[in-house]
């Protein structure tokens, strides 16, 4: 079993393993809380984020970071990881399809979400108004 490698600072943390998606989570809500996101917007952003975790542990190597902070009227949260940029715009996969919902999912929940290529993978910011 892989070691579990986290690493959490104020505004981010590392994730590793599938055993960390737990603790990403209530991260996530923890942050989302102090910075003033109501609750019923926690969920949203607690499903996109588990959503784009997940993505990472799934198809890429090395796990990922995230970073939640506010600006703006906004909660940014910033998902980077060692994976190839990923095509947003997608149409939602049909009732039958087996996968491939996470990212259409995350584009309709959250207020914006934006990918950029940096050094060493990709970063997906998403933004929810508070």
């Amino acid at each position: 079993m892989p070691e579990q490698t986290t690493e959490t600072s104020t505004d981010g943390m590392s994730y590793a393993v599938p055993d960390d998606l737990r603790r990403v989570r209530a991260f996530v809500t923890e942050r989302a809380l102090t910075l003033g996101l109501s609750e019923a917007r926690i969920d949203v952003l607690t499903l996109a984020v588990s959503e784009l975790t997940t993505n990472t542990l799934q198809h890429t190597t090395g796990g990922g970071h995230i970073r939640v902070w506010a600006e703006a009227g906004q909660l940014v949260c910033d998902v980077v990881d060692r994976g190839e940029d990923r095509p947003f715009g997608r149409s939602m996969p049909s009732a039958e399809a087996i996968r491939g919902r996470g990212l259409a999912i995350v584009e309709r929940v959250c207020d914006s979400v934006d990918t950029a290529t940096v050094p060493g993978g990709t970063l997906v910011r998403i933004r929810l108004d508070l």
